[in-house]
């Protein structure tokens, strides 16, 4: 018997400090060589595309895949979980919120590990739905005294910065230009949809770290070259996923300005195989791909706490 969670299910269920454990657990088994992961793969038809992703993790005894369409009617995410001892289907769960909560969750580990431990103000670019977990997980993680939000919007900044300050209790103001964004602000998030660089290195200071998340093909980056050559250490979920989506890095490694034996992954660090930061003046940088071992972890403490709680509607496949 299967399980089927939906949307509100996932809602009611999933919270941001779960999802940053179920991320950092299994980003951990990862750099351990017990987790495998499989770069996205897109299948573009004249109106719209499929996505699919597949990973597994030998310790938490699971596989399964993301699979989402996008169009015009925008995206329709589900995670279907399997165990791998016996091949069984454990869930089938809508994952738009899901893949939202993930999202926020991995550069929630990302700051856990690479800000300084003094970082208390973030600046962010973009207003969206991905935004709001990004803030969701770095105040899990960090005591945050102010918050600064932009997008071209005013109207959406202004509206944005008033819903985040009464979800997190924490000051949100809208910022009047990208700069006054990321000028003087210990964490630095970008979360948009833009295809050139928003974020200038030249605006960043020293110490700060940063989480770029929007973009996840090669043609389109949040940040600028200047910005991964002041970073002291560049971290990604996947270096394999990296060189097929991460177009923040290319440029960067196009000039020679980094290479990728110099990007590490988040999970080594996370797992004391790789070094952090060293130094409160270093500037850390994670560019987030979102990969299918971050679902399925996530997809499995949800689904563990829908059994625990009776939650969701069983569903009998493969009869006979």
């Amino acid at each position: 018997m299967a399980l089927l969670l939906t949307e509100a299910h996932v809602t009611e269920l999933l919270d941001i400090e779960t999802a940053i454990a179920a991320v950092e657990e299994v980003l951990r088994h990862q750099a351990q060589g017990q987790a495998t992961n499989r770069p996205r793969q897109r299948v573009a038809m004249p109106t719209s595309q499929l996505h699919v992703l597949a990973a597994g993790d030998k310790k938490l005894g699971i596989y399964g895949l993301k699979v989402y369409t996008a169009s015009k009617k925008g995206a329709r995410f589900l995670v279907l979980l399997y165990e791998s001892a016996s091949g069984d289907l454990l869930a089938i769960i809508e994952a738009d919120r899901l893949g939202q909560m993930r999202t926020g969750a991995a550069s929630g580990v990302a700051t856990k590990y690479l800000a300084r431990e003094s970082a208390d103000t973030v600046g962010i670019f973009g207003t969206g739905w991905q935004a709001e977990s990004q803030l969701m997980a770095v105040c899990a993680v960090r005591r945050m005294k102010s918050i600064r939000t932009y997008s071209r919007d005013r109207e959406h900044r202004e509206a944005f910065a008033r819903k985040m300050t009464s979800l997190l209790r924490v000051d949100v103001m809208a910022a009047e230009s990208p700069e006054d964004a990321a000028r003087g602000q210990a964490i630095v998030i970008t979360a948009t949809g833009a295809r050139e660089p928003v974020l200038k290195g030249e605006w960043i200071d020293a110490g700060t770290h940063l989480n770029v998340v929007g973009s996840n093909f090669l043609a389109k980056a949040e940040v600028d070259v200047e910005t991964i050559r002041r970073a002291s250490i560049v971290a990604v979920d996947s270096i394999e996923q990296s060189k097929l989506e991460a177009g923040d890095l290319l440029p960067a490694i196009e000039r020679g300005v980094i290479s990728w034996e110099s990007v590490c992954e988040l999970g080594r660090i996370v797992a004391g195989r790789d070094r952090g930061r060293t130094s409160d003046d270093d500037i850390t940088l994670f560019k987030s791909n979102g990969i299918a071992l971050e679902d399925i972890s996530t997809a499995l403490r949800v689904y563990n706490l829908a059994v625990e709680r009776g939650i969701g509607e069983s569903v009998d496949f493969w009869r006979g």
